[in-house]
């Protein structure tokens, strides 16, 4: 279906093709046209679906289309994190570039200058206004904030926020703004204190659109490898050093370990940058300019990137830990193969970590096959999630005569192809 269908305004239709885009996704064409009708909407959208574009599109449709009250601000748009939020109004700045719509994001972290120049824009009215949840409360707080005409409010990845905490924030913000509004709830998953949350925000009975169950798509190739945790930094200094092209994003699960990861890349002439909430906003954020415009090609990310950032052309994605639940690894690899590109997503997976991720595999219907390391790194553990140890039980040694894992520096002088066999490892 291409976006000519929709009827949407010339200059909204100019603004898309400058941002190169011909047929709308599974989940544009399956939302825009009830919200281009009025209907409320609780969608369920896997990650990389195009779920921004499916909402941006008909509101700024309908801004340039539909009378408007001046000095107001007719659409909130509220999201979990920074990131997203600049994400989303970069999009909105594209798809909006030929019209007069007029957008601001609204996030803490920044200075004095940009909660003036926020207070500014929400005081005189702006069109559209992406914002997190905090920073909207310390501006509606305070008084000024012109929601009185509001017409659109968006949650976005609203689930997240559940997650983060930011249910009574929300319902804080929603208790300021209009009855009278068209909501769109917007998550990638739906369980019950999702179904709870339309309940008490949609004002009329919501279309209920379910785009894809939790799965990555099709064309990621999925593998992982079973490995000792000391194997983790040589084994992923090989991988990046086989393909220094690729832009590649890691994951690992806590601040200090995409720290440490990031010096050893460094260390070993790997180009490497990190992004994590320990960052100052400006630092955070020209990292991303800089991964956008590929100066960056290596990425180490905590969970702050699993969601919402809009980078394409992403070839692999590298968890270096395995994620806490099925849900975040779907996330995380979901980063690549966008667009119906292809992509690929390792897993690295430590004999602590094999339970986490066969309970992943239930989730995805399906078992992630196991490379082998190359021999030059040592043995590696089996892949045997069932046979977990009783907690306290001492771990076993390993075989006689042969190491358990290698030290760091390990790595062959020279070494310009890896040799890796696919080797699919059942449990017992």
């Amino acid at each position: 279906m291409k976006f000519s269908d929709f009827n949407l305004d010339e200059r909204l239709l100019e603004g898309i093709d400058s941002m190169g885009y011909e047929k709308a996704t599974p989940v544009q064409e399956q939302v825009m046209q009830p919200i281009l009708d009025g209907k409320d909407i609780i969608a369920s959208a896997q990650t990389g679906t195009g779920k921004t574009a499916a909402f941006l599109l008909p509101v700024i449709n309908r801004l340039l289309t539909e009378p408007q009250e001046e000095h107001q601000i007719k659409a909130l748009i509220i999201v979990p994190t920074r990131e997203l939020a600049v994400q989303i109004e970069q999009t909105l700045e594209g798809l909006s570039y030929f019209t007069s719509v007029s957008s601001i994001a609204v996030y803490g972290g920044g200075d004095g200058i940009n909660f003036a120049t926020e207070k500014k824009a929400l005081s005189s009215g702006v069109d559209i206004v992406i914002c997190t949840p905090g920073r909207m409360i310390t501006h509606l707080n305070m008084g000024y904030v012109q929601v009185k005409a509001l017409k659109f409010l968006v949650l976005d990845e609203a689930d997240r926020m559940l997650d983060m905490g930011f249910h009574d924030d929300i319902m804080k913000i929603i208790g300021q703004l209009p009855k009278q509004r068209q909501t769109l709830l917007f998550s990638a998953t739906m369980p019950p204190k999702m179904r709870e949350l339309g309940r008490k925000i949609l004002t009329a009975q919501p279309l209920e659109i379910n785009i894809a169950v939790s799965r990555p798509p099709e064309q990621i190739v999925q593998e992982a490898f079973v490995l000792y945790a000391p194997q983790k930094n040589p084994l992923i200094k090989l991988l990046l050093t086989e393909r220094p092209r690729e832009i590649v994003i890691v994951f690992c699960s806590s601040k200090q370990a995409v720290k440490q990861l990031t010096r050893e890349l460094q260390k070993a002439g790997i180009p490497a940058a990190e992004i994590h909430s320990d960052l100052e906003q400006a630092q955070r954020e020209q990292v991303m300019l800089d991964f956008h415009s590929r100066k960056i090609k290596v990425l180490v990310a905590t969970d702050i990137l699993s969601r919402g950032i809009d980078v394409d052309d992403i070839d692999l994605v590298i968890n270096y830990d395995v994620p806490r639940d099925g849900e975040d690894y779907v996330h995380r690899i979901g980063r690549t193969a966008r667009a119906e590109s292809k992509g690929t997503a390792y897993t690295f997976v430590t004999e602590a970590e094999q339970s986490a991720f066969a309970r992943i595999e239930k989730l995805l219907g399906k078992e992630v096959p196991k490379r082998e390391i190359p021999a030059v790194l040592g043995p590696t553990p089996a892949y045997e999630p069932r046979a977990a140890r009783p907690r306290g039980a001492r771990k076993p040694a390993p075989p006689k005569g042969k190491r358990s894992a290698p030290p760091e520096s390990t790595h062959p002088k020279g070494a310009r192809h890896l040799g890796f066999r696919s080797n699919v490892h059942r449990p017992k």
